[in-house]
């Protein structure tokens, strides 16, 4: 079920976002390209997936919400672009390609993830189906996941970081806000846009929360014991950055154990759910698996 959902799903995504990406044209034909060059790049589309599944789990139909889960896919894709900058992470490979500013230029790189951060709310808003208090609550979700609270102050704090051993309640927030912030609203945006009730709603953010958490600490051991042919990018950089890491805060071992812990936490918080909350189990499940 997981990987077949998962597939058609991302082809949804796939065809959806060539849609919105250019129903406008960019003024430069440059930065158009560039904007392309990353979000088409491929990847798991993981968030928008989320997104639907959400929407499933709560009695919705998840593919109705295809738009705003494109939306989610820029934003992701913007911090990306960003994240890769030599400023930032100075990563040169993304998805087994040379990074945006490797292709275009640092100024251009920043400018393709601007656009596409900005386009992103302007396709939310094209939502159908729903309430404009519901596009009001995901817009707000998610400009919250992006910002100062979310991905931007994580990155804040990654900057700060490197070269430091920093405590792990500090790790822990840095990564609530890069990587958990996102996920989070993924799932908070695909339960609101499905008509979740309170207590379905408290029960996604749990799992959110849980699930956002083991996603970076299996991201921080595929760091060191992962295949760079695989994952798309180099392996060893959290250690050549001197980043402080859930692996090297405690040990290898210790971190797949708190993975494994975290994963069933997950798979508790669904508790109150019914089947159509099965492919969210599963997902969270194959995060002990996952090779990329």
């Amino acid at each position: 079920m997981l990987k077949t959902v998962w597939s058609e799903r991302r082809k949804l995504v796939e065809e959806a976002l060539k849609v919105e990406l250019y129903r406008e044209r960019p003024l430069n034909k440059t930065l158009g390209e560039a904007m392309e060059y990353s979000l088409m790049a491929g990847g798991k589309r993981l968030r928008p997936i989320l997104l639907m599944a959400a929407a499933d789990a709560v009695g919705a139909e998840g593919t109705d919400f295809l738009c705003t889960a494109c939306a989610l896919e820029m934003i992701h894709t913007y911090s990306l672009i960003h994240d890769d900058l030599p400023a930032m992470d100075n990563d040169d490979y993304r998805r087994g390609k040379y990074t945006n500013h490797k292709v275009y230029g640092d100024g251009m790189a920043i400018l393709a993830g601007d656009a596409l951060l900005t386009l992103a709310f302007e396709v939310m808003t094209r939502q159908k189906g729903v309430s404009k208090e519901a596009i009001f609550q995901v817009v707000s979700e998610m400009s919250r996941a992006a910002g100062a609270a979310g991905m931007v102050g994580g990155q804040a704090i990654d900057l700060q970081s490197e070269g430091k051993r920093i405590s792990m309640e500090e790790l822990r927030q840095m990564h609530l806000g890069k990587t958990g912030a996102l996920f989070r609203a993924a799932l908070r945006s695909g339960a609101i846009l499905g008509g979740a009730n309170a207590s379905q709603l408290e029960a996604l953010t749990k799992y959110a929360e849980a699930f956002g958490l083991a996603f970076q600490i299996t991201d921080d051991i595929l760091d060191v014991i992962g295949d760079s042919s695989v994952i798309g990018k180099p392996v060893g950089s959290d250690l050549r950055n001197e980043k402080s890491t859930y692996v090297t805060l405690t040990s290898l071992e210790e971190a797949q154990e708190l993975a494994n812990t975290t994963i069933d936490k997950a798979i508790c918080a669904l508790e109150g759910l019914g089947h159509e909350a099965d492919f969210l189990r599963e997902l969270v499940k194959y995060l002990s698996d996952r090779k990329n």
